[in-house]
């Protein structure tokens, strides 16, 4: 019996010993043609793509006595990194140039492409895969989300079909084609890193931010290249990357494609950008973990609510300070900025119900979604210096530090505006305008009604009183 267990035994190992390099070997095969079929799939996006990936140049003159022109992306770092500093100068003007991306969406030439590639130039110049060069003309741009669209005359051109963003999982692959450092159709791959990012490159309070991260390889140059799934469809447009060289360090961020056509769809319809509008403010941190606890709340998901505007749609809904939102329309809500961008995607007059967190329960709200363009002709003279104030009540000065009836308070900036380059920015309190006291949104009006074409402002924030000069619009 013991014979026979080596003797088998033995037999089993040489047969082992025979057939392993055969059985590896098998394995190894079936691994390498994974990864060439994976290969053939990137190829062929890319080979569909390429043809419909466009290289922009554009042209901007600026004032000479300033490098990069007031109120122009190249006076941004962030932006600058994509465009350089190519300008010809001369004693009464300095010519930028710069180079970005884009990609056709129509066969009769409809672009998509960043805002901070083309939105502030005076000529554009498209050239296409096949050499062709068209000069383009802007359709419209919208900098709160850094969308543009352009067109360029033609027919039959190849395109580049647009996905669904909101169906992109975190760790699908991606495919990113621009024109990187001036080469052309550039193909880099990797995954979706996270969604939802909110940077702060767009203005922070004042743009729309919701961000695909994904670690395919971005540098400058890519901005406005379409960012693909495997099903060769555009889910994101390339925009910025966090870098401490200027180069690529593994963090991108692309426009979710749904938030492009958003833009494109209205601009097509009636040129101009109509978002939807609450009337509601957060706090200057928003809902810590903290808070959430102190709100009887496990997960600080969600979007704390601590201002109500008066005659808003949110007050004629019901909506009140403390208020957290927890869901639009069975949708988890992750922060402020998301909320944010889901309302200011909604049509005005369409209804939404938002399941909120009050006194320790969870209720339900119908709202009328408004329209931040008819609350600015509401506001009048306060839209001309780009901000947006509301009276200081009992509940904002107490959230903000202030005593109330001491001004008015700041609740939204234009992030184009004078005033947001100057450092203004929500939740700063104004105390007079051109030397006379303002207690109220009422008497800021009048105030700045009666102005020319500047105002003095006299403004305390948390730390310090500073006084601004700032030119009407």
């Amino acid at each position: 019996m013991m014979k026979a267990t080596k003797a088998t035994l033995l037999g089993l190992l040489i047969m082992a010993m025979a057939c392993g390099p055969v059985a590896l070997g098998a394995r190894a095969d079936d691994g390498l043609q994974t990864l060439r079929e994976t290969s053939k799939a990137f190829s062929a996006v890319a080979k569909k793509a390429i043809p419909a990936v466009v290289s922009v140049y554009v042209e901007r003159t600026v004032a000479a006595e300033s490098p990069y022109g007031f109120g122009s992306p190249f006076e941004d770092e962030f932006f600058r990194r994509f465009f350089g500093d190519r300008g010809r100068a001369t004693p009464e003007r300095r010519v930028q140039r710069g180079q970005g991306s884009g990609f056709i969406i129509s066969p009769d030439g409809y672009i998509l492409s960043n805002n901070h590639v083309v939105g502030q130039s005076d000529k554009i110049l498209v050239t296409l895969n096949d050499g062709r060069e068209f000069e383009a003309k802007l359709i419209g741009a919208d900098p709160k989300s850094d969308v543009a669209l352009i067109k360029i005359e033609g027919e039959n051109l190849p395109t580049i079909p647009l996905g669904d963003s909101d169906k992109l999982e975190i760790g699908e692959w991606v495919i990113a084609v621009g024109n990187p450092f001036r080469l052309a159709q550039t193909v880099t791959v990797g995954v979706v890193s996270a969604k939802g990012r909110a940077v702060g490159i767009l203005g922070e309070e004042g743009g729309y931010e919701d961000f695909i991260q994904t670690d395919a390889a971005i540098n400058p140059g890519n901005s406005g290249g379409p960012l693909l799934n495997l099903n060769g469809e555009a889910v994101g447009m390339n925009t910025a990357i966090y870098s401490q060289s200027g180069g690529y360090m593994g963090i991108g961020f692309a426009i979710p494609i749904n938030m492009a056509k958003f833009v494109k769809d209205q601009l097509l319809s009636g040129g101009k950008i109509v978002r939807g509008y609450l009337g509601v403010g957060t706090s200057r941190f928003g809902l810590t973990q903290e808070l959430a606890r102190e709100f009887g709340l496990e997960s600080n998901r969600g979007a704390l609510i601590a201002t109500v505007q008066p005659d808003s749609p949110a007050e004629k809904a019901g909506l009140q300070p403390d208020d957290i939102v927890l869901e639009v329309d069975g949708k988890e809500i992750r922060d402020w900025d998301a909320f944010r961008t889901m309302i200011g995607m909604m049509s005005p007059g369409a209804t939404t119900e938002l399941l909120i967190w009050r006194d320790g329960k969870r209720r339900t709200i119908t709202v009328t979604i408004g329209s931040r363009e008819e609350i600015a002709q509401a506001e009048g003279a306060v839209n001309r210096l780009g901000i947006h104030v509301q009276d200081l009540d009992a509940q904002l000065a107490r959230e903000f530090g202030y005593r109330p009836g001491q001004g008015v308070i700041i609740t939204e900036v234009a992030p184009e505006s004078a005033a947001y380059k100057a450092g203004i920015r929500p939740g700063m309190l104004i105390l007079s305008v051109n030397r006379q006291r303002v207690q109220s949104v009422e008497e800021f009006n009048q105030v700045v009604d009666k102005a020319r074409d500047r105002v003095l402002l006299r403004i305390q924030t948390e730390y310090y009183i500073q006084y601004i000069l700032l030119p009407l619009e």
